[in-house]
């Protein structure tokens, strides 16, 4: 039987309503997946493609077989703007057969979730943040809630697999099934997979059951690409200089260029300002500081060229209705504003008809790039991004590694190696996460109430995201906690939370595992604008949403800020947001900069100044050696590692070697290059180096004495020795920094192998 034929009719209605005359290749593989097993199913397919219905067509087809007596359908997402734009798609499929769709997040109103309370049934959308929430809160209600529950839909799940947010989500649903006693299907969907086997391992942890990946033939991947560089100030990379032959401006191809920039123009600024005119575009950063610099220039171009104010803003420290205005505004297909936005828009929310996306500097990922690019493209064009990359010029005596434009080459590297290898980041499953160990161990016990050491223990620990964390570090961190008052032991001998666990666990922030900065709300007038880390004192200005405010009076104790609408230029603040880049990245790098090869996405300036930093990379000498002598006795090393490698590299230098070698003044940017001075010369370097990696390290000993490497949100409440340990076995990749040291030919001074 095909699997049209055994959806549920209201969903053959539904497709014939749509329009469609066939069904999609993920769609069929879907179908056969969940329709003709048992298992988990992993989909992972490119944006756009369909995955939702795809997944979504066959669990209800089933449910309306064999209704469920309770919520049927749990579908996580990351994001409440994810939720909210698909619960009007869901809501339009379910309708006809009458299948509640219930939306569960801070945003919702009290009504709509009790009504849910007093009947479970239908799907329930909900982010892992409301969940936690949910398990604490409403306890008593899971098995009402989820005694029948049948799926689990995890909706862009790569965005789970590489830190404690997407362990605690899995933590959540083995918790789940074992409260409400139900033995629900996983269906993990995204369309940035690297590793579908790893994942697959990462959708079914601790569910008894196998992922099924289903294998189909994609639609053909078209993408309009173009990276452009620019000097903040002039010169360009290309000025008074022929472009090489055979390299045509793609950029011409695209739109012809501008006959008027905008006045004052930071040049990179400038540029997209002219390419978003009468377009609707996205202009990503990689933080919110940026997002709000980026938009204000942008604005203040509109003004000094007497048009529209056409720029919107997006990130996670505004408040719901500026986001939600945002988010409108872009499904608006006759809108042609644009919206400077962070990592807050990567994810599949639908926002119409995108003509362009703009990516200022490299991401820090290949998912990264691919989501964002994803964003346009989605009504049957191609998908469309143009990289822009900023920097200061050189200064006269800066140094070796301070001539290289590292931003262009990490873009370059991370199209290149997805291109030519369809690499994405795998799960990064390898962590001890304490941090987290120490915030589901107070879920759990404010949820259950009094529990013996013992029973606490068999609930926390089996859990897959604990399968590294030894049972005597668990008694090491309830010892702790015990003695921090963050649990009390009762007359009885049972753990309860204790007075100062509870000022933790009984703040509506304690549901997400993610770090938090302490920020402020920020109004003007009635409006709330949304929040900032650090408020200045009164008469100072601050950046948010876009614009500029001078700042009226400062709530310490309520932590709100009043301020008032001025015009002016100045920097944001939320809170520093750290990169993790992968070691392929890296090494694709050094690839773009030893090989002669031109790629066809580079634009004029861009393809000047690659010529130029593969020159310098010639003339160095850094063709297969990897440390650089900088005069008398300054040296910098290129180890070409991602960021747990390079940090293991950094403290195997100073801590292993530093003595042998007369290492001072090591001074890292993480995670290009490290740069000290040494008494050694380049053979002993080599020599030393490859001595000490041959011998045994323990991780431990790559720990600095009285350091407490404090990485997570709640590691303050975990011990020292536990947050050291992590750091040394989770964090420190020794066996990669090692692999790099083994590659170095110190009979050819150090060059790679």
């Amino acid at each position: 039987m095909d699997i049209f034929s055994r959806y549920a009719p209201f969903i053959q209605d539904y497709i014939y309503r749509s329009g469609w005359k066939t069904l999609r290749a993920v769609q069929n593989a879907a179908g056969d997946a969940i329709f003709n097993t048992d298992q988990n199913v992993l989909l992972s397919a490119s944006t756009a493609s369909g995955k939702t219905e795809a997944a979504f067509f066959p669990i209800l087809s089933i449910l309306e077989e064999d209704p469920s007596s309770s919520v049927g359908i749990l579908y996580i997402a990351p994001l409440k703007a994810l939720i909210n734009d698909q619960f009007g798609r869901l809501n339009e499929l379910c309708e006809e057969a009458g299948i509640p769709v219930t939306r569960w997040h801070g945003d919702v109103a009290q009504t709509r979730k009790q009504k849910l309370m007093k009947k479970p049934e239908g799907i329930l959308q909900i982010t892992p943040e409301s969940l936690e929430s949910l398990m604490i809160n409403k306890h008593m209600e899971i098995p009402s809630l989820f005694g029948d529950l049948r799926f689990i839909v995890v909706d862009e799940i790569h965005s789970l697999l590489r830190a404690d947010r997407g362990l605690q989500t899995f933590c959540l649903i083995e918790r789940l099934c074992r409260m409400a006693g139900c033995d629900p299907r996983r269906i993990g969907l995204s369309a940035t997979i690297g590793n579908p086997e790893e994942a697959g391992k990462f959708l079914a942890a601790g569910s008894g059951r196998g992922t099924v990946i289903p294998e189909f033939e994609g639609a053909k991947e078209v993408w309009r690409l173009s990276m452009e560089h620019f000097y903040n100030t002039a010169p360009q990379a290309d000025e008074g200089k022929t472009r090489p032959a055979g390299t045509e401006d793609p950029g011409a191809a695209m739109e012809p260029p501008s006959d008027h920039a905008p006045l004052s123009a930071d040049p990179g600024i400038g540029y997209i300002f002219e390419h978003t005119r009468g377009k609707k575009c996205l202009v990503f950063t990689n933080s919110r500081e940026e997002c709000e610099s980026v938009c204000q220039y942008l604005r203040r171009y509109c003004e000094e060229n007497h048009e529209p104010d056409r720029f919107l803003i997006h990130h996670g420290n505004l408040s719901a209705s500026y986001r939600e205005s945002a988010e409108e505004e872009m499904k608006d297909d006759d809108s042609l504003m644009s919206v400077c936005a962070t990592a807050t828009l990567e994810l599949g929310i639908d926002i119409g008809r995108l003509e362009r996306a703009f990516q200022i500097d490299a991401p820090f990922t290949v998912s990264g790039f691919l989501q964002r690019m994803g964003r346009t493209g989605r009504r049957g064009d191609p998908s469309e991004m143009w990289f822009v990359m900023r920097e200061d010029h050189p200064e006269a005596r800066a140094m070796l590694p301070d001539m290289f434009p590292w931003f262009l080459i990490q873009g370059i590297a991370l199209v290149q190696l997805y291109i030519e290898e369809r690499f994405v980041e795998p799960p990064n499953t390898e962590r001890l996460p304490f941090s987290l160990l120490y915030h589901q161990t107070m879920s759990t016990l404010a949820s259950h109430g009094e529990m013996t050491p013992a029973e606490l223990a068999s609930r926390v620990l089996p859990l897959s995201a604990f399968r590294r964390i030894s049972q005597e570090d668990y008694r090491v961190l309830l010892r702790h906690l015990l003695e921090i008052d963050h649990i009390s032991r009762t007359e009885n001998g049972g753990l309860i939370v204790g007075l100062a666990g509870e000022r933790v666990v009984n703040n509506y922030k304690f549901y997400a595992v993610f770090q938090e900065n302490i920020e402020y709300t920020v109004h003007a007038g009635s409006e709330q604008l949304g929040t900032i880390v650090k408020p200045p004192p009164a008469g100072d200005k601050i950046a948010i949403a876009g614009r500029v405010w001078i700042v009226d009076e400062v709530d310490h104790k309520r932590r709100e800020v009043y301020c008032t609408l001025v015009k002016g230029n100045i920097p944001a603040y939320f809170g520093n947001v750290a990169g993790d880049i992968h070691t392929r990245i890296l090494e694709r790098m050094y690839q773009v900069l030893s090989e002669e090869k031109s790629y066809p996405y580079l634009m004029r300036h861009a393809a000047f100044r690659l010529a130029d930093a593969r020159d310098t990379f010639e003339k160095a000498g850094m063709s297969g050696r990897p440390l650089v002598h900088l005069g008398g006795k300054m040296w910098a090393l290129f180890p070409w590692l991602g960021s747990y490698s390079f940090l293991a590299m950094e403290r195997f230098l100073k801590l292993k070697c530093g003595k042998r070698l007369g290492l001072k003044g090591l001074n890292s940017v993480r995670p290009y290059y490290i740069q000290f001075t040494m008494q050694a010369d380049e053979g002993e370097f080599f020599r030393i180096v490859k001595e000490e990696a041959e011998k045994e390290i323990e991780p431990m000993e790559l720990v600095y004495p009285k350091e407490v490497p404090v990485f997570e949100k709640y590691d303050e409440f975990v011990p020292e020795e536990l947050i050291r340990k992590g750091f040394a076995y989770g964090i420190l990749d020794i066996d990669g920094m090692k692999k790099r040291v083994r590659s170095w030919d110190t009979g050819e001074g150090g060059k790679l192998r």
